[in-house]
């Protein structure tokens, strides 16, 4: 107990709460006594075998009751895997305040309009060039390129040295609608000498730089000449840089754009507020007007790259759009990567608009998208700009952060000085030593589900998985409390699991099945323990059924006593 007092004492505890072991969920606590800073409050999109589920959060306990060391939180930048827990979790620790650069200050903001129970949020808008104390920490901050403007870097002076947070980043020499990250500035920060640099990992895996966004815009600039109709462009509402790409080409081919999608529109209105969007007036339509328009005039700026349902380009393909549908000359393009799990659903999406009339783009068949995080020779440079003591790879699944490891080792950081650490461990950074503790805090899915937030549980997810995969077998039985016998035939409901009309055999012997379990465990000599007929219907029936179809669904019992 001693021990781990002075531990905490004495050193600089780093905790992620998400993001390294995974993309998304990104939120890191740094704590030093009675200090406490955040960096992060995202969200992470839900796995494939979490039917019903929006999105999943940072579970906040460790912090429940330090609320008042909280000196405040800083936001990366904009996308939901950064900021997307704000209005779910800020209530829980008691509203500290937020500092974000203006754009990201603005998305958060107007975000926050969609949970009008969600507390007011306190927001300081910060300047790459701001230094700001909080508690014993000292902030600082460095320009970086990403996908979206107004990202940042984070310096933090701590009492035991100098850190580094990368956010997410890539190298950029030629970005569309922004400034190349500073190198001098990097340089710099590096003087002092790092104790700890926390590096993005998300592109470790991929090889040399990434693609620089006016390499995206010249390539697709080639479809903007050869096109003879419509260009329909579909990409991520948050890709503002991309937004600008399609600007500056609509306006030098002469063609209107009109942008659909409820958080598109919302960025690309901040965005445009605060100047970090620029083009000229009546560039951008209303999608209402476009058919006003001969075809070879118009570029449809749209959400649905990765096949949402509800999304612009889904309504377009199904026909449900009011005032778009695909015609034979359109050009589509997909300037978004996939999301992994959604590849099914996205081929079936270009099948779709190939057999309307479209022609389609996408990243494998030319460069029209690059990720906004750095790929290896850019993870090479940041560590060689900043020649940290230590590292510890962020922002990834465990294979990433491992490679991004190795990078490291490569560029002489020994292997002792790289830690790879998991969500919920406690890192302790002292004056000469780095190390995980034994320690480890909550750190499981906090689920959200409409307006239900942590309420769904892993119980619950089962039983969703299980009817998602079998089905549900219901089974409405009336029975006699006085003979302790069903009363004529019990009802069956079945869902996901057998056709009622084709399964007639079937339910015949489930139906004698249920009279044979409720006589032997109902009769009128005793007081009926309707709990337990229940449970032996709910087994036995499971059972029976997994012998005659090798299926296992949801048995639901209902039992009706006259």
């Amino acid at each position: 107990m001693i021990k781990t007092t002075e531990e905490k004492m004495s050193n600089l505890r780093i905790i992620a709460l998400g993001g390294l072991e995974e993309v998304g969920r990104n939120m890191t606590v740094f704590e030093y006594k009675d200090d406490i800073i955040i960096v992060d409050m995202g969200l992470q999109f839900p796995e494939e075998d979490m039917p019903g589920i929006d999105y999943i959060i940072p579970n906040t306990a460790y912090l429940k009751d330090k609320k008042d060391r909280i000196r405040g939180i800083i936001i990366t930048h904009g996308h939901y895997d950064h900021i997307g827990a704000i209005p779910h979790s800020m209530g829980r620790l008691g509203n500290p305040p937020i500092y974000a650069t203006p754009l990201t200050a603005g998305i958060i903001k107007k975000r926050q309009e969609d949970f009008p129970q969600a507390p007011r949020l306190n927001i300081h808008e910060i300047k790459e060039t701001d230094k700001i104390d909080l508690g014993c920490f000292k902030i600082e901050f460095f320009h970086v390129n990403h996908n979206i403007p107004d990202g940042v870097g984070i310096v933090i002076d701590t009492p035991v040295g100098r850190l580094v947070h990368t956010g997410d980043f890539k190298f950029d020499h030629t970005p569309v609608g922004d400034k190349p990250i500073d190198i001098s500035r990097l340089k710099e920060i590096s003087q002092p000498g790092v104790k700890v640099l926390m590096s993005d990992s998300t592109s470790a895996e991929k090889p040399g730089h990434s693609i620089s966004e006016k390499e995206i815009q010249d390539n697709l600039e080639i479809i903007f000449k050869e096109a003879p109709g419509r260009i329909i462009i579909a990409t991520f509402a948050s890709l503002i840089s991309r937004v600008q790409e399609v600007l500056n080409l609509a306006e030098k081919y002469d063609r209107k754009v009109a942008i659909d999608g409820y958080s598109m529109k919302t960025n690309v209105e901040i965005a445009k507020k605060l100047g970090y969007l620029k083009s000229q007036k009546g560039t951008i339509i209303r999608v209402n007007r476009a058919n006003d328009y001969p075809n070879k005039k118009i570029v449809i700026l749209c959400t649905g790259a990765q096949g949402e349902d509800n999304a612009v380009l889904m309504r377009i393909v199904n026909q449900e759009h009011r005032h778009i549908k695909i015609q034979k000359g359109d050009a589509i393009i997909f300037s978004s990567s996939v999301v992994p799990g959604n590849e099914r659903t996205v081929q079936s999406l270009k099948d779709v608009l190939w057999r309307q009339g479209g022609r389609v783009y996408h990243y494998q068949m030319m460069d029209i998208h690059a990720g906004g995080h750095g790929q290896e020779e850019d993870l090479r440079a940041m560590l060689e700009l900043i020649k940290p003591k230590f590292f510890i790879p962020i922002h990834g699944s465990y294979y990433m952060l491992k490679l991004h490891g190795e990078i490291a080792e490569a560029v002489g950081i020994p292997s002792k000085n790289i830690i790879i650490g998991r969500n919920g461990k406690v890192i302790l950074l002292g004056q000469k030593s780095i190390k995980i503790s034994e320690e480890r805090v909550p750190n499981n899915y906090v689920m959200v589900d409409g307006l239900g937030v942590g309420d769904v549980g892993q119980v619950v997810l089962r039983d969703r998985q299980t009817m998602a995969q079998d089905g549900m077998f219901v089974i409405i039985a009336v029975i006699n409390s006085k003979t302790g016998r069903v009363y004529g035939e019990p009802d069956i409901i079945s869902r996901g699991f057998v056709y009622l009309r084709e399964s007639k055999d079937l339910l015949d012997q489930v139906r004698r099945k249920i009279k044979e379990i409720v006589s032997h465990t109902a009769t009128s000599e005793h007081t009926v323990n309707w709990v337990y007929v229940k449970e032996n219907i709910r087994d036995k029936i499971g059972q029976f059924l997994y012998t005659k179809t090798q299926r296992r669904p949801m048995v639901l019992p209902v039992i009706i006593e006259i």
